[in-house]
């Protein structure tokens, strides 16, 4: 079975100058053109950013878009002393996990699957919106509703990837969320780490300590937990695998 989750025109490659105003970045080409390109990430980037490090961005000019290129992906060095590509377009998550379901590679975690919806409003007097509704085939044997919440996930420390990266009340609301629902439905929490150098799985704590702990309430409530790894080249991007979460005794033993 082919890995690939999606295929685009080779990126161009270059030198980041500087990152500002969150959602700027100058960039100079490997062909010596300095451009200005957005940033479609608004989080602090931990760990990505360091001085002339190497960058990958797509041209996409529109009459909609005030700038033509976009940032896709940055080159960083791992503690092994890896060069690693990293995934850092949030916009693209949901895409991939899409991708990642309609290829049945969490077909053995929640079966098969007949219809998936985006963007469907549940929680508390349906004020919040799930990425995903899925609804099992009917050969499911089990047949509650699927609730996905997919978390784009790029910050890391040694082989562990981590998230949240800053403190994020979103997010702390999106665990409440997928808990109100359970036993009733299906509740699944998926980190998409855009980066193939990590083993494990974890939450943020040192950045959001109240995330870490509604993460492992929901846990003993019965949510599921399924991190994605995946591969980011210059032309595509593949599935990897599944990676494990790590708990507080694991982590414990580590540090």
């Amino acid at each position: 079975m082919s890995k690939l989750l999606l295929e685009f025109d080779p990126l161009e490659e270059g030198i980041l100058i500087k990152r500002y105003k969150r959602f700027l970045a100058d960039i100079q080409l490997d062909d010596g053109r300095k451009i200005t390109a957005h940033c479609p990430n608004t989080g602090p980037m931990r760990g990505l950013l360091t001085d002339k490090c190497r960058v990958r961005v797509k041209f996409c000019p529109s009459p909609k878009r005030k700038l033509e290129w976009t940032w896709e992906q940055v080159q960083v060095v791992n503690y092994k002393n890896d060069q690693i590509w990293v995934g850092l377009n949030t916009l693209l998550a949901n895409k991939l996990i899409k991708n990642v379901i309609e290829k049945n590679y969490l077909k053995e975690i929640i079966g098969e699957i007949d219809i998936i919806k985006a963007e469907k409003s549940y929680g508390k007097d349906n004020k919040s919106r799930i990425d995903f509704l899925l609804t099992p085939k009917s050969s499911n044997p089990d047949k509650r509703n699927i609730y996905i919440e997919v978390k784009n996930t790029t910050w890391i420390r040694k082989n562990i990837a981590l998230f949240p990266d800053t403190v994020t009340i979103r997010g702390q609301k999106h665990l409440r969320d997928l808990m109100s629902i359970i036993p009733e439905s299906k509740s699944i929490l998926v980190p998409c780490i855009t980066r193939n150098d990590v083993d494990f799985f974890s939450t943020g704590d040192d950045e959001d300590p109240i995330y870490g702990r509604l993460f492992r309430q929901s846990l003993q409530s019965g949510l599921i937990v399924i991190p994605c790894r995946l591969n980011f080249y210059r032309d595509h991007i593949n599935w990897d695998k599944i990676i494990p979460v790590l708990g507080d005794k694991d982590l414990k033993s580590i540090n």
